[in-house]
Parts: structure tokens; C-alpha cells; sequence
């Protein structure tokens, strides 16, 4: 256990705070040692990636950063089972199954963060959801020092929400998940940008390679690289209106954005809600809204936490003015 350590190169938006306690945990056993000394019983953070965080404060607790290695797989009939430690990047993950030609998650290549934090915040972009693909995890029930597996059903998937974020939020720490693939699935081609840049390419039959490549290739564009601009991706969730409300939205704001969800819902896209804000590439100190995504928060010098979430507040507030809609942020505020 190390003590008052900086958390700056451990969180991507590079914002500068300090843990009173900070262990890294690289197998299961340091859980069990960390249980029975205690540890658990105080309060901690489990970091992955640091790459859905932000500290709005130094953080007095015991920060926990998840190390542990390792990626396996069986095929089992046309299923394919893929085992991933928590401590593994996700992108590692994703091209892990794409050089074995195991379909289904290249969608969701270059998403940022570890394998460990996918089902807690149920990731997904460009028409792939990890729900979709989870199959269960491990994980260590921080109560009782035991391990526990969770299957699909037991995880309450929602968009971008799990038991993980609601009823068992802090308790559990994940220490690896089990996805299921199956080697008939289809590509998705469906999400228009990923269509248009394939006809760019003159690709008319791609490959799982192929939308990987791609994905990643617009990703690039429209999100600014966390190594030179701290950001932490997508600091809203989309969300997500009833037929009625989309209705009456649509007879004041005839163009806006929006794609049919579940049960007759439908998500707004956060980011159009925001530029229409007059929010999209708008500073305030060194709290800028990126030029090419306005769901997309950056720290272009030394911004502080806090400047960063009332910078947040300000959004959420002028765009539930402007139509009604409350945003909900996707990353973890401490």
C-alpha cells in the first residue's frame, strides 16, 4: 500500500488529486489479504482505466487500480467463449477476438478503459451493445471476501447501467468476465457513419477487420486522444424520451436527432442537444467542449475537477431549459 499518491497520470482527464491510499491489485489473492486486513471496511474506488472518472477532490480513501492479466478462450459448437482478466484494456480485448476472426465486438474497438469496467458501465457504441455479448463475471463480494458469479440476467443490463452502478454499487469488484461470440454472427454495418467511410474505402464486403479499422478510424476524428487532451470520452449518456415527449420535441426542433431504443423510447443524441445549446467548442478557462463531438469535455491545461463539473452543471442545465430533457452523466463523479 502506497500513501498520498498522485492520480494525475492515472486518470485521463490528467485532472490533479491525490489518494490517501493507493494498491494495486495484480491477482486474487491480494484481495483476500486486503480483506482480511480491513481494508473494505473504509472507504474505496476500484480504477480501471481511469477513463470514466473525474476527480473532483483529492480522494481520502483507499484507491484500489485492477492489474491482473490474461485472455482465454473455447469454442464450444458455433459459441465461442472468451475470458478476459478485469486488468485488461478493453481495445486489447477487441483484437484479441479480431486476429482469431471471433465476430461480434469490433464494433466497440478503441472504446476506452479495461475489460473489468465494461459490464459495470454496460459499454456500447456504433449499433454493438456489451450486453449483447456478456456472458458472466467474477467477481469479489468486498462484504463477505467471497467470490461470486454473476450471469446476464443477474446484471440488470440497461443503457450505460448495471446492478453494478444501482443496488450493488461499491460492493463487488470484478475480476474477470466470460463473453460469448458466436462465429455466424453477422457484421453490423447498420450505424451510418461506419456505411459512409466504408464507401469511402470502396468496401463492399468487409470483414471484421474491416469495421474495426473503421470504427476506430472515426472514433480518431470525432474524440480527442486523452495522451494530449485529457478527456474521458462521452460525459453524457444519451437519453432516452417516451413517444409522447419525442413527439412534441419534434414539432419545436424539427431536425433533431434521435434513434428508435426499446419499448416504444427513443434516444436523443446528447450531443446535438448540447451544440444546439451553443455549447460545441465553447471554453471556459481551460474547460473546452470539443470541436468535433459536443458530448465530449476536455481539460486543455490545468482545469481543476471541480471547474470541469460545473462547466458539466451549466450544460445540463441550459439544455434542460432549452427542451426539457434532463442529461445524465455517464462518468463517475468523485
Amino acid at each position: 500500500m502506497q500513501h498520498h499518491i498522485s492520480l494525475k497520470t492515472y486518470n485521463t482527464f490528467g485532472v490533479d488529486a491525490s489518494a490517501r491510499n493507493f494498491i494495486e491489485i495484480n491477482n486474487e489473492q491480494d484481495l483476500n489479504t486486503f480483506f482480511i486486513q480491513g481494508v473494505f471496511q473504509q472507504e474505496f474506488f476500484v480504477l480501471g482505466g481511469g477513463s470514466n472518472v473525474l476527480f473532483t477532490q483529492d480522494f481520502e480513501g483507499t484507491i484500489l487500480k485492477i492489474n491482473n492479466k490474461g485472455i482465454q478462450h473455447f469454442i464450444e459448437g458455433s459459441n465461442i467463449f472468451i475470458t478476459a482478466a478485469a486488468g485488461e484494456v478493453w481495445n486489447d480485448l477487441v483484437w484479441y477476438c479480431i486476429d482469431r476472426n471471433f465476430p461480434g465486438l469490433e464494433n466497440m474497438a478503441l472504446i476506452p478503459g479495461s475489460v473489468g469496467a465494461s459490464p459495470v458501465q454496460n459499454i456500447g457504441a456504433y449499433g454493438a451493445e456489451l450486453m449483447d455479448f456478456f456472458y458472466t463475471c467474477r467477481a469479489f463480494d468486498t462484504y463477505t471476501g467471497e467470490l461470486k458469479t454473476f450471469t446476464n440476467q443477474e446484471c440488470s443490463f440497461t443503457y450505460r447501467d448495471s446492478i453494478f452502478k444501482t443496488k450493488f454499487k461499491g460492493r463487488f469488484i470484478i475480476l474477470s468476465v466470460t463473453y460469448k461470440l458466436r462465429i455466424d454472427n453477422k457484421i453490423n454495418t447498420s450505424y451510418g457513419a461506419i456505411e459512409t467511410e466504408l464507401l469511402n474505402r470502396n468496401i463492399t464486403s468487409p470483414t471484421i477487420k474491416d469495421i474495426a479499422e473503421v470504427v476506430s478510424f472515426i472514433r480518431v476524428q470525432k474524440l480527442p486522444d486523452p495522451k494530449t487532451i485529457g478527456n474521458a470520452g462521452s460525459f453524457f449518456k444519451n437519453p432516452v424520451v417516451s413517444h409522447d415527449k419525442l413527439v412534441t420535441l419534434k414539432e419545436d426542433f424539427p431536425t433533431i436527432v434521435y434513434y428508435p431504443f426499446i419499448n416504444n423510447t427513443f434516444k436523443l443524441a446528447a450531443g446535438w442537444l448540447i451544440e444546439k445549446c451553443g455549447w460545441k467548442g465553447k471554453s471556459v478557462g481551460d474547460v473546452k467542449i470539443w470541436n468535433n463531438q459536443a458530448l465530449v469535455i476536455t481539460n486543455t491545461g490545468q482545469a481543476t475537477g471541480k471547474e470541469i463539473f460545473k462547466v458539466s452543471e451549466q450544460i445540463i442545465d441550459d439544455v434542460n431549459a432549452k427542451f426539457q430533457v434532463i442529461l445524465e452523466r455517464e462518468v463517475n463523479i468523485l
